[in-house]
């Protein structure tokens, strides 16, 4: 799922992080693992602009905090000066704010949650319900809700003590680099809570709850919204690396039937 208009043909990934520093690292580890190659010259082009000074998106969206916007426009910017040819936001709630950015970027954004909504279309057994293991600000603004609506996806949720009580204590843990065997109790605890609630699957909603609940740890499959990110990144360069390639053969074809074939048709240039 993208916004926005390309304006470069050679790819170049520009990750707008630091929401948190943490879990930046983390999805370009997650980048480097996902992308196939054998060499440093099979990987892809990466600028990482990871700014912790971001105003907390949850504190903007439920408790009239500083508005994050400026703080990811001039990110987005810098990305963009940088030689970005579209843009992942390594942050759940962040993609609140993708809205009053995204005609405003010059770039396409990749949008983590539309790209959740699809994976789970493609998962076997079909998904009909999942549950959401997230930040409040991003449970409350329904940007899950919003995207699994348009598949037909049910969502549950947390009840508001288990909220607050466990997933939101281990996400400050996580981010404080403070999480423990505690803190993966806490979400271990609140995805089986989920699973008990009929959920088929649960999403790790907030990009600092994968490196507290470990893959396994609950009762049913974990989506993790930063490899599924990272995995269509890979998928949108060489889907772009083939059209590439594509497009060489073709004007390879189009110059030798305009230069030595003179009547239809020609399908492909002599063998080399």
């Amino acid at each position: 799922m993208t916004t926005g208009t390309r304006t470069a043909t050679d790819e170049i990934i520009g990750i707008l992080g630091g929401m948190g520093p943490a879990a930046t690292a983390d999805f370009y580890a997650k980048l480097v693992a996902t992308t196939p190659g054998t060499s440093d010259q099979d990987h892809l082009r990466t600028v990482i602009w990871s700014d912790p000074t971001v105003p907390d998106r949850t504190e903007a969206l439920l408790r009239d905090g500083p508005d994050p916007t400026p703080w990811l426009l001039n990110g987005s910017r810098v990305l963009r000066e940088a030689g970005a040819t579209v843009i992942a936001i390594p942050c759940n709630t962040a993609h609140a704010f993708v809205p009053r950015i995204a005609d405003h970027v010059g770039l396409p954004i990749v949008h983590m949650i539309g790209e959740v909504a699809r994976h789970l279309t493609t998962l076997s057994p079909r998904i009909h319900t999942v549950g959401l293991l997230a930040t409040t600000g991003t449970v409350r603004s329904g940007l899950y809700q919003e995207w699994l609506d348009r598949y037909g996806i049910g969502l549950v949720l947390p009840d508001a003590a288990a909220q607050d009580a466990q997933i939101m204590t281990a996400i400050h843990a996580v981010k404080a680099g403070t999480h423990d065997d505690g803190t993966t109790a806490l979400l271990t605890r609140a995805a089986r809570r989920l699973a008990q609630q009929g959920a088929q699957a649960v999403i790790a909603g907030c990009t600092e709850i994968p490196l507290g609940l470990p893959i396994g740890a609950a009762d049913v499959p974990l989506v993790d919204p930063a490899l599924v990110l990272a995995r269509a990144l890979v998928r949108r360069a060489r889907t772009e690396r083939q059209g590439e390639a594509e497009g060489q053969e073709d004007d390879a074809r189009a110059m030798y039937c305009t230069q030595y074939v003179t009547r239809p048709p020609c399908l492909s240039p002599p063998p080399q």
